[in-house]
């Protein structure tokens, strides 16, 4: 397949990025806001034209420990699921982690917490960059602000997971899951052989480690041994910190609304704001506004909201004089703000709870609040 722009959702975007960038199984259950990704995928059934898995599970629990097999033979597999549903796969996560295998899951957030509601969230912050399951780990987690980044961040995914060896989080919300826009999709990339996963994927459990049959690979989270156990943790966090440095990626709007490639210096603005996801699409109504105020306000999207963007935003703390943060919670990004500013310049934080979605104006009425104190 070439590459084609269709109009579609997010979570549609997602199932289609899915079979073009040669995954090769997706395990998941079906839950609202997200059901449209396993539904996309049931619909053009894949397996018939590029021998994709597809499989609807029992249960999270059950989907997240197929992603643990099937990533542990090398194979490119993913997830989907919503809020309660990720919160039943951490120990599976914390497990992939603790095995260095690679997979994709996709959130797409839902209010909570409990059962909640149906409705868009970005409660799951906490929840996906502080890990979420047990023990000393961490996971690169990409939050898309389109249905083109829906589709765009499955393959970069991928390409993440495999050169660390990691699951990688797309951290979605009900918004962008189900708003529609015109999507460029990807070229159909060839699934790889059996004999290519074994050899781009050594380490993978794939049979042999030897020719001679004399060790395999084994997949596995647990070492009783504390000295030699010690020495893994710390090669994780040698990993962890190769990431943090090489795989931050962030978005800067300047007030005039144009987008600012890099140098974070010749940003000239009063206030900032710092939203990701579907906060940062609301937020950049907020600038028009403000501008039409004569309220000069630039934004940063932290793209990967781990590996944090904090040195850029120290520095864009360094050119105005407030932050508002704002996010579909109680506050939850606001604390890795404050982290970055350390006190250089007023932050604060507007949210909305419940599943109920900021208004512009409302945002902006925060926003000149703060300007005005």
């Amino acid at each position: 397949m070439k590459k084609e722009t269709v109009l579609m959702k997010g979570n549609e975007a997602i199932a289609h990025a899915a079979v073009r960038c040669g995954c090769d199984g997706y395990f998941g259950y079906p839950i609202t806001p997200q059901s449209e990704v396993l539904e996309t995928l049931a619909a053009i059934k894949p397996w018939e034209t590029t021998g994709m898995v597809v499989l609807q599970c029992e249960s999270e629990i059950a989907a997240i420990n197929m992603l643990y097999g099937g990533g542990g033979t090398g194979k490119r597999v993913m997830t989907s699921s919503s809020s309660i549903g990720i919160a039943l796969m951490q120990e599976g996560i914390s497990y992939m982690a603790g095995a260095e295998i690679p997979a994709v899951i996709v959130n797409v957030q839902r209010g909570g917490p409990g059962l909640g509601t149906i409705q868009p969230s970005q409660a799951d912050y906490f929840q996906a960059t502080r890990g979420g399951g047990n023990g000393d780990y961490e996971t690169p987690v990409l939050a898309p602000a389109s249905v083109q980044e829906m589709a765009d961040m499955v393959e970069e995914s991928f390409q993440l997971a495999f050169k660390y060896r990691t699951p990688v989080m797309i951290l979605s919300d009900g918004v962008i899951g189900q708003m529609m826009e015109k999507c460029v999709l990807p070229e159909q990339r060839p699934r790889r052989t059996n004999e290519e996963v074994i050899a781009e994927c050594p380490w993978a459990a794939t049979g042999w480690r030897r020719a001679d049959r004399k060790e395999r690979n084994v997949i596995t989270s647990v070492d009783l041994d504390p000295a030699r156990f010690e020495q893994f943790n710390l090669k994780l966090q040698a990993k962890y910190k190769e990431i943090r440095d090489n795989e931050v990626r962030y978005e800067l709007i300047t007030p005039e609304g144009a987008e600012l490639q890099g140098d974070i210096n010749k940003v000239e603005a009063d206030l900032a704001i710092v939203a990701f996801g579907s906060a940062a699409r609301i937020s950049q109504k907020v600038i028009q506004l403000a501008k039409e105020d004569g309220l000069r306000v630039a934004l940063l999207r932290p793209i990967t909201v781990w590996p944090y963007p904090y040195e850029q935003v120290k520095l864009l703390a360094e050119r105005v004089q407030g932050i508002l943060c704002v996010e579909i919670n109680a506050g939850q990004m606001v604390t890795d703000v404050q982290l970055a500013v350390q006190g250089r310049v007023p932050v604060e934080h507007y949210g909305r709870l419940g599943g109920i979605i900021p208004d512009p104006a409302e945002v902006y009425e925060a926003l000149r609040k703060m300007w005005h104190k």
